[in-house]
């Protein structure tokens, strides 16, 4: 008994407790109409004067569109670049130099291995004019002691037996320099005329062999006092070629803007723009070294002659292939008539005294002028001549004219 009373309790506890919650929720659905008013009869007549409330409809859930596949990744798949060869330019051909060619000599350190260079390009077209490079980067007129120029220049005239030596050094002469055994500072005056002295020296050596000299002088430098040091040694380099008979080659507006500073990039020997100098402010790149050796280009050129030329013509069969040799049987000897003497007293009828009468002997051709006073007539026309009038043999005959 006691078991079926906790059932029926249960049961009057869930029924209850579901009843509850169906009121409820039938309270909250009449309060919801109770919140929107009746129309009365006022409403009617004259309408409605609250202003209406527009509930706002749920925002309508739009489906996302499924993420397309992208297709560029396989679009670029599918494609195949195609590398197109550049056309290939054909290389410039090497001119052959002749076994007689002019040959200049180039010495000095690393600025005149990049002039060298450049010099090389400027006649690489003539072949009356070989350019021979031999410098040595890490040398100057200082150190005698790692590389005597004195000693290697005499060497290399006679072995290269050259026509013209150019010459530039200085950019590893910023240091101290011995001489008469003591050891004299950068930038002093001993210093300056010791240098000197051997500047001379050197430029000597290429008078005594008689060869012109061309001295080409430093150009300007990305460091400041490199710069001011060079513009002391170019004094010295050209009073030195001056006192040797030698031709001083001043480089300097080259490598500097209008105001005199130094410049990276600036003008080839086009006037194109181009850089002209390395990273490091000293080096020079291949325009750079192309516009060393046009300054020096000029010099050499007025000096080697006619053999800078680009192209040099031989009288041959093969630069002249429309001349004909005439055969033994065509040519005619010159005519040669027996030798006369200008003194001889015959040639102009000196045999004859003075006032007596010369007969002169009749000419063998009457010229039309002494036909004319002599006869009154001219000579007939020859044919062709504008005054000709004659009859062609064959030509048809003219009828006869009437009396």
């Amino acid at each position: 008994m006691r078991k079926n009373a906790t059932k029926l309790i249960c049961r009057a506890v869930l029924g209850l407790a579901c009843g509850f919650f169906v009121v409820e929720g039938l309270v909250a659905s009449a309060e919801a109409q109770q919140f929107e008013r009746r129309r009365t009869l006022m409403d009617l007549f004259f309408g409605d004067r609250r202003p209406r409330v527009q509930q706002e409809a749920p925002p309508r859930q739009v489906p996302r569109a499924q993420r397309r596949e992208d297709t560029r990744a396989k679009t670029n798949r599918s494609v195949t670049n195609i590398k197109t060869r550049q056309p290939a330019v054909a290389p410039k051909p090497v001119v052959e130099k002749l076994e007689n060619a002019k040959k200049v000599l180039v010495v000095g350190d690393f600025v005149a291995g990049g002039l060298g260079e450049g010099l090389k390009t400027a006649f690489e077209d003539a072949p009356g004019v070989v350019v021979d490079v031999q410098s040595n980067g890490s040398s100057g007129l200082v150190r005698d002691d790692y590389y005597n120029w004195s000693d290697e220049m005499r060497r290399l005239i006679a072995e290269r037996k050259p026509d013209v030596v150019v010459l530039q050094i200085g950019a590893n002469d910023r240091q101290q320099i011995v001489a008469d055994g003591a050891r004299l500072d950068f930038r002093t005056e001993p210093w300056f005329d010791a240098y000197a002295n051997r500047a001379v020296a050197l430029g000597q050596i290429a008078r005594e062999t008689r060869l012109p000299l061309v001295w080409v002088g430093l150009p300007a430098f990305q460091s400041p006092t490199m710069t001011a040091d060079a513009l002391r040694l170019n004094t010295i380099y050209r009073s030195s070629a001056e006192k040797v008979g030698g031709e001083f080659v001043d480089v300097w507006d080259g490598f500097v803007d209008q105001d005199g500073r130094f410049i990276v990039t600036g003008s080839d020997i086009n006037g194109q723009p181009v850089r002209l100098r390395g990273s490091d402010g000293i080096n020079f790149t291949s325009a750079g070294k192309r516009k060393l050796g046009f300054y020096a280009e000029k010099s050499i050129r007025r000096l080697l002659g006619d053999t800078t030329a680009t192209e040099l013509v031989k009288l041959d069969e093969k630069s002249l292939p429309n001349l004909q040799s005439l055969s033994p049987a065509e040519t005619r000897g010159p005519l040669t008539t027996p030798p006369i003497d200008l003194f001889d007293p015959e040639l102009d009828g000196a045999t004859e005294l003075l006032g007596s009468d010369v007969a002169s002997a009749p000419s063998a051709f009457s010229s039309p002028r002494r036909q004319l006073i002599e006869t009154g007539t001219l000579p007939p026309a020859p044919p062709g001549r504008v005054d000709y009038v004659g009859i062609r043999a064959n030509s048809p005959e003219t009828p006869a004219t009437k009396p």
